[in-house]
């Protein structure tokens, strides 16, 4: 999950805002090279730029390689990083457009573990396959078992993302099995899953990351191209994020209440592409 879930949810927030406040930003004030308004375009399908994702490789990220994650906000296209990470429904084909001329690579955010009241599909999920909250105001677990409801629909995103132009696809909410979801779900429910998952961006030529998920790295790792990481270093699980760097895929990793000099070290050590965020996934960072 892209945030804390579960009932301490608000306050780890609050408390991750309190213990940075006083952290100068890494990239200076918030800003916007771009016409259009980023918050909230809501289209699902197409390239508003008309041009998609351009045939060839499917893009393998190497460990180590930067990134900036921004899921709320204006965008700010100026942070001087060969990746970035962000929500596939705000944002346009022309914005994917403008950030391949600067030469980054865009991952597309989507949640695929999680029903959200505020996507323009919401109501193409049936009640059945929608279970307990996560957390978070507006969204709920899904049964990740009903694969002939689910299947369509993440097609359908994933299509979005191909349309609109993005190289890779960060799916959310992966490990729901792990969780109080409203259905019994097993790890075998979550591997058939997050196979679905893989396939279904690589059939559209989009790369793949992993979602946390540690449980199951052995299992998946030659499924995915990357893997991205919440919190590992706080929780003594970095070392656990090892087969994706072995088999030479980035681990795109970010820590939220740890200053850098508990994590970078061991970071750098592991070769992970490791970032200090806000809960609220805005512009501020700071790299390791």
């Amino acid at each position: 999950m892209r945030r804390p879930s579960g009932l301490l949810a608000v306050p780890l927030a609050l408390c991750a805002l309190l213990l940075l406040a006083g952290c100068a930003s890494g990239t200076g004030p918030e800003s916007e090279s771009e016409s259009e308004s980023e918050s909230g375009s809501g289209a699902r399908s197409g390239s508003e730029s008309g041009s998609g994702r351009s045939a060839g490789p499917r893009w393998q990220p190497r460990p180590g390689t930067d990134w900036q994650w921004q899921l709320s906000g204006r965008l700010d296209t100026s942070v001087d990083v060969p990746v970035y990470d962000i929500d596939g429904f705000d944002h346009s084909g022309d914005t994917v457009a403008r950030l391949h001329r600067d030469g980054r690579k865009v991952i597309c955010y989507l949640s695929t573990g999680a029903w959200e009241d505020f996507r323009p599909d919401a109501g193409d999920f049936p009640d059945e396959v929608i279970g307990r909250g996560n957390g978070w105001e507006g969204e709920r677990w899904l049964d990740i078992r009903r694969t002939d409801v689910l299947g369509p629909i993440m097609a359908e995103r994933f299509d979005m993302c191909r349309d609109k132009g993005f190289d890779a696809v960060e799916p959310d909410n992966m490990d729901g099995y792990r969780n109080r979801t409203g259905f019994p779900l097993t790890a075998a429910d979550q591997l058939r899953y997050n196979r679905l998952i893989a396939r279904l961006a690589h059939e559209r030529g989009l790369a793949v990351g992993l979602k946390n998920d540690l449980d199951q790295i052995p299992q998946l790792v030659g499924d995915y191209d990357f893997a991205v990481n919440e919190q590992c270093a706080q929780y003594g699980e970095c070392a656990r994020l090892t087969p994706f760097v072995e088999a030479g895929k980035a681990v795109f990793h970010a820590e939220y209440e740890l200053p850098t000099d508990r994590f970078c070290a061991d970071s750098r050590r592991l070769r992970l592409s490791s970032l200090l965020k806000k809960y609220e996934l805005g512009v501020w960072r700071r790299a390791c």
